[in-house]
């Protein structure tokens, strides 16, 4: 958890994304976050939410209930959930935003409050790893998505018949002389190689890129990959705050 002064609650926004497994919730005075979260026990995230004296709440989840998260937060005056019919800080040229992540449009978003004049890669790198592309003047054309570090460890084993399980290795080596080894090698380095190919062909086609890596895995890979990256691993909790700032008229 991490938390700074808060003089003046009237005047916070709380953010929520609720994934999967856990939430990260983060409490903002403008674009400052001044605390971060998490919650893994949905009693805790209630707790906290009803307990929350600020002004603004955004929600983004595509897994729970928004209806009982948007009761938990029924006296905090302005309240929003995160979808494709609601109005961001960038245009969104996406052909199908009803299928769009949320979290990877409020990640663009981020990228946007944070270097609103450059083209930007967004590579969340989690269950699945992302890449969305946001051009200089705010455009959020797309991107691809591939298996993340687990996937890919787990379908080895879970589509063969004799591939055992293994965990994930820090540094494993391009050669490996085991079967446990060599699956370490192929998910890790073969990821690692996949990043920054899909880098160095954007940077071919976009002069003055800025790579932004977040997501779970932001830590396992910042320092495993080439060239200047800025990690920024709560970026998606910025731009959904970037969101709400935008939709509050602020």
């Amino acid at each position: 958890m991490m938390k700074k002064s808060i003089e003046h609650k009237s005047e916070m926004n709380l953010v929520v994304d609720y994934g999967n497994s856990f939430a990260k919730v983060g409490v903002f005075s403008r674009h400052e976050l001044m605390e971060l979260n998490s919650f893994s026990d949905p009693h805790d995230l209630r707790d906290f939410i009803q307990n929350f004296s600020g002004q603004n709440f955004i929600l983004s989840s595509v897994t729970h209930d928004h209806s009982a998260v948007m009761g938990w937060a029924a006296h905090i005056p302005t309240k929003y959930i995160l979808t494709s019919t609601l109005p961001l800080p960038i245009t969104n040229l996406y052909a199908t935003p009803h299928t769009l992540g949320v979290d990877r449009i409020a990640g663009v978003c981020g990228a946007k409050q944070r270097f609103p004049s450059l083209h930007c890669l967004v590579i969340d790198a989690g269950t699945c790893i992302t890449y969305d592309f946001l051009d200089n003047i705010g455009n959020y054309h797309g991107g691809s998505i591939s298996p993340g570090l687990r996937m890919r460890l787990k379908a080895m084993h879970s589509f063969t018949a004799k591939l055992p399980w293994v965990e994930i290795a820090d540094n494993p080596p391009l050669i490996g002389n085991t079967t446990e080894a060599c699956l370490q090698s192929g998910a890790i380095n073969g990821m690692i190689e996949e990043i920054e190919g899909i880098i160095a062909r954007y940077q071919r086609e976009f002069a003055g890129l800025q790579v932004i890596l977040c997501g779970g895995d932001t830590q396992f890979f910042e320092n495993k990959l080439k060239g200047p990256i800025f990690a920024i691993p709560e970026l998606v909790l910025s731009g959904l705050n970037s969101i709400l700032i935008y939709n509050v008229g602020g």
